[in-house]
């Protein structure tokens, strides 16, 4: 008994509507350590990067014995087992049936919550559950039975009808006539905490209209009662500027992180396609002998056009067991602020960056030193870039009595094309947004997947991006002034935002590129 290994706690995490940041931190560390998963088939989405055995077996609640003999046989194996609802299951009782047979079966448990329940709808919504007249909360679900005309009529609660929006029209004509007044809150939210999130906030005197006149149809939630309405309001998850956009990132997959954070930020669902592949140089020598040639203190400069020279460059120095410190004596010049961070990562301080509304090669020039040859003595830059860069910087730098190492530190190879339902979504409009960070991912892209479509919303960093989106028959509708990833995002957002007002000063619900684009083929057709 002394040599027994414990057996490890089985996980039941409520999964919500499957978006992993509604995970409270102790779910995400529990699934991420995760060997074994049983998951509800509406949220495997949270599987996604995970490596983890799925065990392919029916979840329906009368399905809970067998679940909870599969995860107590993987317990037992000393395996982290780890089992996910969709939806509240705390709420709607189906975790107990599981949590009592592994209970039975003395294997530990702990039960994980989630911020995606009525109170994660509500909140998602802007929908206050209780207030100075509704002093308690009421939830009944239409799929264990009807609700009954006393609970329509009390006023001193705040009703909850699960699974009850393509019934909302009825069941505001049975509050009426159970005694509540017309102007009592209705609101209707469809795919809750989601992108796809859609409300309708009514009243019980206005409710069969305006459900008719909405047009949306599908399983979701009935919120009733006299605090609801702050909907309106405090809305908040919809009214963001980019919601629900589909935003294509087309960029090398270890640098769309942020990026990719910034637009979720906004609403948006940003969509990696890797279209670069960065790899060594195919003869390595000159990268060599340029770092021995900082060693033997042949330059005076090193000019970082792009992170991946600074990563290049890090790696060199890592290989041969140098450091920062060996940059002593240096002149530093950084093209733009990505670059300067990547270097500050690195323990080194750039003397030389662009303004920020001309972070680029021609950016960089503008500010670059003449040389002096009293002052500058020894006169050569060495510039570590890709091996597809202009040769615009060589240039300039020849120009101003500089001798240049150009070198290249590493390649750009385009990646594989993408799959066939990514490349049919960039033709056709099914992306909002595609969000350019340099030219070669214009390149690339339109390499790999074709041009997207003319409804796209086309978004550059800079303007040496943009040049190239035009050369390539794109038009370019956000342009920052500043070419960083935080400026580019706003101006998308500010873009995303104005074209959503003007879709609701014409009356249009849905204000995305891709749904406006589909409605104007359809009354294209109908004409």
């Amino acid at each position: 008994m002394k040599n027994r290994k414990p057996v490890p706690a089985v996980a039941l995490i409520a999964g919500g509507a499957g978006d992993r940041e509604l995970l409270s931190v102790r779910a995400a560390a529990m699934l991420d350590s995760a060997e074994v998963v049983v998951c509800d088939p509406e949220v495997t989405g949270l599987l996604t990067g995970l490596d983890v055995e799925v065990l392919d077996i029916p979840t329906a609640p009368t399905d809970a014995p067998a679940v909870a003999k599969a995860l107590t046989e993987q317990a037992r194996a000393g395996r982290h087992a780890v089992r996910i609802f969709a939806g509240d299951p705390v709420l709607d009782g189906r975790v107990l049936a599981e949590a009592k047979a592994l209970h039975r079966s003395k294997v530990p448990f702990e039960i994980l919550p989630c911020a995606a329940g009525i109170s994660g709808m509500a909140a998602y919504a802007g929908i206050g559950l209780t207030g100075p007249k509704a002093k308690q909360l009421r939830v009944v679900d239409l799929l264990s039975g009807e609700v009954d005309s006393e609970t329509l009529a009390d006023a001193t609660a705040t009703l909850v009808i699960r699974n009850a929006a393509d019934s909302a029209a009825a069941i505001a004509k049975a509050a009426l006539a159970a005694g509540r007044t017309p102007g009592t809150g209705l609101v209707i939210v469809r795919s809750g905490t989601t992108v796809e999130q859609q409300t309708l906030i009514t009243t019980l005197g206005d409710a069969a209209a305006d459900i008719k006149a909405a047009k949306l149809t599908g399983n979701g939630d009935v919120f009733l009662g006299d605090g609801v309405s702050t909907a309106g309001a405090l809305g908040w998850f919809e009214s963001r500027p980019l919601f629900g956009w589909r935003v294509l990132v087309p960029r090398t997959k270890d640098q769309a992180g942020e990026l990719s954070a910034r637009l979720r930020v906004f609403g948006a669902v940003p969509v990696e396609v890797p279209t670069i592949s960065v790899e060594p140089p195919r003869t390595p020598q000159q990268m060599e002998r340029a770092i021995e040639g900082i060693e033997a203190g042949r330059y005076q400069w090193i000019a970082f056009t792009s992170v991946n020279a600074v990563r290049a460059i890090r790696e060199r120095f890592e290989q041969r067991g140098l450091d920062a410190r060996h940059l002593a004596g240096l002149k530093i010049a950084a093209i733009g602020e990505s670059t300067a961070e990547a270097l500050r990562e690195f323990g080194v301080r750039a003397d030389l960056v662009p303004p920020a509304e001309s972070q680029s090669s021609a950016g960089l020039l503008e500010v670059w030193p003449e040389r002096d040859a009293e002052l500058d003595p020894i006169g050569r830059v060495f510039l570590p870039r890709a091996d597809i860069a202009t040769e615009k910087l060589v240039a300039g730098l020849e120009g101003l009595g500089w001798e240049v190492d150009d070198i290249t530190a590493y390649r750009t190879v385009r990646a594989a094309p993408p799959a066939a339902e990514i490349r049919e979504a960039i033709k056709t409009g099914g992306f909002d947004a595609v969000v350019f960070t340099s030219s070669s991912t214009v390149r690339n892209l339109v390499g790999i997947a074709g041009k997207p479509h003319a409804s796209t919303v086309i978004a550059a960093i800079g303007p040496e991006t943009a040049a190239t989106a035009v050369e390539h028959g794109l038009k370019v509708a956000v342009q920052p002034a500043q070419a960083k990833i935080e400026p580019l995002v706003a101006a998308l957002a500010e873009h995303g935002e104005q074209l959503r007002q003007a879709a609701l000063d014409n009356g249009e619900r849905t204000w995305r590129p891709s749904k406006r684009r589909g409605a104007g083929r359809r009354r294209a057709a109908k004409s």
